[in-house]
């Protein structure tokens, strides 16, 4: 048997006809940027989110970059980031001219740690960035006590977090922003690249909308140095498309994570942790093992498809060696880095494709 690590095939066969009518609705309007289908997907994206505001912008990292600069953060600024993420997470930060101060995560849920929060915290910090990775939510209360304490913005990282929630809130909501990814393997993903950011307060997401379409404010008027960030007409209606369908995407996934939670029973495998507060929507299904390159390859010799999220932690990359980090400075993301394993995990795996893939684990000796 051959399964992929991830296909749209199922979703898009499913769609097809709503796609291509979102397509058709924009190319016969002639209007690709800035236009009612980008109005009419921020305004049900933000109650989605339980947010007043939404912005839709190019990419999940823009989304974050211009949070943090509608929020004042620039140069000489610290963000605390978690070590263990994907690296744009840190990226958003350095692009506002700021540092990244990683924060190790806990070893259970591979999410940020608030108990070493706060002992990273200096007089130079001003915000808090938690991402909520894999698709399960951080634990919010202690993240926002934490940064009302110490008067940090909170701009929560939800790019694989799509309708995941904390104590039965939707994440996204927490924070002072939120920023989103609609890259195609989400699980709210557009045909291209595409982002939001989210939020509650209305200066933030003007100075966003504005910093992402050159620091204007209206046409020709220039007040802040600004970017190319937008989201375009088409992405926006292939999201708005793919919106009401989240919540049952999002529900097969939980059945395909309680499948495997249920059926994998192998003593070199360690399964994901979820907390009580958590319900996650699993775009990742990430396993944990010793051997982890073995059980790869065994894997993919069976047919499976698997990735590695992320088989380099941010403080070793060689982009952030100006940060001085050396192998051993931040372990638990080094352990997680050299043991995590994903195993497919997508809308409209069969039963029959999810047993397979629990027997060859549960096989791995």
């Amino acid at each position: 048997m051959k399964i992929p690590f991830v296909t749209f095939k199922p979703l898009e066969k499913e769609l097809d006809n709503e796609l291509r009518n979102a397509f058709e609705r924009v190319y016969k309007r002639s209007w690709y940027i800035e236009g009612i289908e980008d109005e009419n997907f921020e305004k049900i994206f933000a109650e989605y989110c339980n947010s007043k505001y939404c912005v839709g912008v190019g990419n999940g990292l823009d989304a974050l970059y211009l949070a943090l600069r509608a929020l004042g953060i620039k140069e000489g600024d610290e963000v605390l980031v978690p070590s263990n993420t994907y690296i744009a997470t840190a990226l958003a930060v350095t692009y506002a001219g700021a540092t990244p101060v990683f924060v190790e995560p806990d070893i259970k849920t591979f999410n940020v740690n608030p108990e070493r929060i706060e002992n990273a915290i200096t007089d130079k910090t001003r915000a808090i960035m938690p991402v909520h990775l894999y698709g399960q939510a951080c634990d919010m209360d202690q993240i926002m006590d934490i940064a009302k304490r110490h008067n940090l913005y909170v701009i929560e990282d939800c790019a694989q977090a799509h309708g995941a929630t904390y104590k039965g809130k939707v994440v996204g909501s927490f924070g002072d922003a939120a920023g989103f990814s609609f890259y195609p393997g989400k699980n709210l993903g557009a045909l291209g690249d595409a982002g939001a950011a989210v939020t509650n307060n209305e200066e933030v997401a003007r100075k966003i909308r504005a910093l992402g379409n050159y620091g204007s404010d209206y046409k020709y008027h220039h007040i802040m140095q600004g970017n190319n960030s937008r989201l375009d007409e088409l992405q926006a209606a292939f999201l708005a498309a793919k919106l009401p369908h989240l919540g049952r995407i999002n529900k097969e996934r939980r059945k395909i994570a309680d499948k495997y939670l249920n059926g994998i029973h192998n003593d070199a495998v360690i399964l994901p942790y979820v907390p009580e507060y958590a319900e996650p929507v699993w775009h990742i299904f990430g396993i944990r093992c010793k051997r982890r390159d073995e059980l790869e390859k065994y894997l993919n010799d069976a047919g499976i498809g698997t990735n590695k999220h992320y088989p380099i932690p941010m403080h070793l990359q060689e982009c952030y060696k100006n940060l001085g980090f050396k192998r051993g400075d931040f372990p638990i993301s080094e352990e997680i880095s050299a043991t995590e394993l994903s195993i497919p995990m997508y809308y409209g795996m069969t039963d029959e494709e999810i047993q397979y893939v629990i027997d060859k684990v549960n096989d791995f000796r």
